[in-house]
């Protein structure tokens, strides 16, 4: 299996891949696995693939909850990353091509104080829904990554 052919595996079909880096096989070591894991783990417990009704919650604490996705995952890349290839690969293409277009934006209409505005934070949270469906997608190559049966199917209603 190539790179290309992972990421379209699993639904990430934005992710825009330079043609020889798609072509390269994609193969996993254990550090690959420990690092899919822990990231696996911090995505399925975060807003970031968890419904959050209209009703709960409030933006600014799901923008950082989406936010702290790069300091974890840079944190995994410098624990494992050396070892962790395929997984470094992998996740920084979808932080720099799927969170951080979506941090920028928000980030900065926070600061424009679009989150005082309920139109504004409608439109957050029907762009965080996008998001989610991304990072679900990401989610679920991650389990296979790490080896580990999907644990967000005993989410779902």
């Amino acid at each position: 299996m190539t790179f290309k052919d992972l990421f379209r595996r699993w639904g990430l079909n934005s992710i825009k891949l330079n043609a020889g880096f798609a072509e390269i096989e994609f193969g996993v070591t254990e550090d690959d696995q420990t690092a899919a894991w822990d990231m696996y783990v911090e995505l399925i417990t975060r807003i970031t693939t968890q419904p959050l009704d209209d009703a709960d919650g409030d933006e600014e604490t799901a923008l950082n909850s989406v936010y702290q996705l790069f300091p974890i995952t840079r944190e995994i890349l410098k624990s494992k990353g050396r070892n962790a290839e395929n997984f470094s690969k992998i996740a920084i293409i979808v932080l720099n091509q799927i969170i951080r277009p979506f941090t920028a934006k928000w980030h900065k209409k926070k600061l424009n104080g679009a989150f005082s505005d309920q139109d504004e934070c409608m439109l957050f949270r029907t762009e965080l829904k996008q998001l989610q469906a991304e990072l679900i997608c990401y989610s679920k190559l991650l389990a296979e990554v790490a080896k580990v049966e999907d644990l967000a199917c005993f989410l779902e209603d």
